[in-house]
Parts: structure tokens; C-alpha cells; sequence
């Protein structure tokens, strides 16, 4: 196994990674920098209002985008796992 098919390997690992987690990184951060106009706006500072309705929209984006993101994974892990008798052989 040479260089560039390491680099090609972990290019694509890092690809994955960042499909994969963008939906609920995301949705998060949406969540979040709404809620934190909100609380600018009504000057509530509430420790738990800025953790609810993030973990909500994680587990409601999980729950959306959860089956494509396993599909995702283990196809990506297959070929993986494939293509470990050319890299080795």
C-alpha cells in the first residue's frame, strides 16, 4: 500500500465523517443560535434553556436521519472491508 492510497483511504474516511454528522451538527447549531437570540432578546438566562431543545432537535434529527446515516456507514464499512485483499495482495 503506497502513499496516495493512504491519503486516498483517509480522504475518504474524513468525507464520511463530515456527511454523516452534518445533519444533527447542523440542526444543533440552528437550534442553538436560535435560542440564543432568544435569550438575548428576553434577557433570560436559563442554563437549561439552551440544552433542551438542542438534545430535542438531535434526537428528532437522529430519529429522521438515523436510518440513512447506518445505511451510510456500513456500506462505507463494506467496501472497506473489500477492499482489504487488494491492499494487502
Amino acid at each position: 500500500m503506497d502513499s496516495q492510497q493512504v491519503f486516498n483511504v483517509g480522504q475518504q474516511g474524513l468525507y464520511m465523517l463530515l456527511m454523516v454528522s452534518a445533519p444533527v451538527l447542523l440542526t444543533v447549531l440552528v437550534v442553538g443560535l436560535i435560542v440564543s437570540i432568544f435569550q438575548a432578546a428576553t434577557q433570560i438566562h436559563e442554563a437549561t434553556l439552551s440544552f433542551v431543545p438542542k438534545i430535542i432537535a438531535a434526537v428528532a434529527v437522529l430519529a429522521v436521519a438515523g436510518p440513512w446515516m447506518i445505511t451510510t456507514l456500513i456500506e462505507y464499512l463494506q467496501r472497506m472491508l473489500q477492499s482489504i485483499p487488494s491492499v494487502v495482495g
